[in-house]
């Protein structure tokens, strides 16, 4: 007999995604669901969901790479490992449901799932799916789709278009404690914040350094560069030069962008969709071929195609070419500001609950 009031999520390797996961996470507790939580504890997703006070079990898995490395001989029996520690995990609990929302954390728990046919449903936040969510979709019951042209690529029968949950606490920031976080001023210049995702971006840090003297001449910047950025050195260390550095931003992040007016940012699907959220004007830098499988560069053209983004593909990334940008964008965020408050997408926290409820029977 199945717990009917408890459901496992899994999705870890970026912020992005854990934190659409997390934003799910108070709304069903208050319908009187009980959420725990599969990954690795060396992950990013084991501190964050502690944070969150959720009961964590350690899943194994590896990533899953398009080329070859030594590396890539581990992911199997990794795979396997984490198979069996869901299906025990799955018959100690009996969830309802399983929830991923990708990433190579996903795989593992959504094939233990199938195994022990306990529903699960996935969610693909880019305009394309990704290796693990095409891996996991077989053996799944549902797909949740963040762009609704992503159901042109993905099995009818299986797809609903929802949008991408966002943590509805994004709204609640400070601007006051941002800036008596940052010591920035807040009667100064305006403030540029600038985000290469939980990882960081070396492009967008190196950039941003060797453009920060003439950046500084026209605004204060929040300068996030990644947590596995080890031998990034800020090149200023005092706020009151308008300049405050940080690997990696957690609760704070909130009042950070409320004292935001400009972002310069990598295109993953979570930040893109939290920029919309918040309204802010914003210059996308996505990942290039070179280094991905193209997804942020067709969610950075989808936004731009929307009038809500300025891109600025890497390789034309110069110093002159991001002064221009951050110029431009800065004078006509108004324009920008006005096309995000045009937008009529979905509420994907809500939509994305639905489709939880209807499978879980709750609804």
């Amino acid at each position: 007999m199945r717990n009917k009031h408890l459901i496992f999520m899994a999705g870890g390797g970026t912020a992005g995604h854990v934190y659409p996961n997390m934003a799910l996470v108070d709304p069903l507790q208050e319908k009187g669901y009980e959420i725990h939580y599969l990954g690795k504890k060396k992950g990013l997703e084991y501190g964050i969901v502690k944070d969150k006070g959720l009961p964590f079990h350690e899943v194994n898995s590896e990533r899953f790479f398009r080329y070859f490395t030594p590396r890539l001989l581990l992911t199997p029996p990794r795979v396997i490992q984490g198979i069996f520690q869901t299906l025990n995990l799955v018959r100690k609990y009996k969830p309802a449901m399983i929830f991923c929302k990708g990433g190579f954390g996903s795989l593992p728990a959504a094939v233990g799932g199938w195994l022990t046919r306990t529903p699960v449903v996935l969610h693909e936040c880019d305009m394309t799916s990704g290796l693990a969510n095409k891996l996991c979709m077989p053996f799944s019951k549902k797909l949740c789709v963040t762009f609704e042209e992503t159901l042109k690529s993905v099995p009818k029968e299986k797809a609903v278009y929802t949008g991408t949950p966002i943590r509805a606490s994004l709204l609640q920031g400070s601007r006051e404690k941002g800036f008596g976080l940052t010591g920035l001023d807040p009667a100064g210049k305006p403030v540029l914040m600038v985000v290469g995702g939980s990882s960081g971006a070396k492009a967008l840090n190196d950039a941003v350094a060797e453009s920060l003297p003439e950046i500084l001449e026209r605004f204060q910047v929040v300068h996030l560069y990644g947590g596995k950025q080890e031998d990034y050195e800020p090149p200023v260390s005092e706020p009151e030069k308008g300049y405050y550095a940080k690997d990696y931003a957690k609760d704070e992040l909130i009042d950070l962008f409320a004292m935001t007016d400009l972002v310069l940012s990598r295109a993953g699907s979570n930040a893109i969709n939290e920029l919309l959220l918040l309204k802010k004007p914003h210059i996308l830098v996505p990942l290039p071929l070179s280094a991905s499988r193209g997804d942020q560069i067709l969610n950075a053209e989808f936004f731009k195609a929307q009038g809500f983004s300025y891109v600025l593909p890497q390789e034309e990334m110069t110093k002159e070419t991001l002064l221009k940008a951050l110029e431009e964008v800065y004078e006509n965020r108004q324009a920008y500001i006005d096309a995000m408050s045009s937008d009529k997408a979905k509420n994907g926290t809500e939509e994305v609950l639905k489709v939880i409820l209807e499978v879980c029977g709750d609804q």
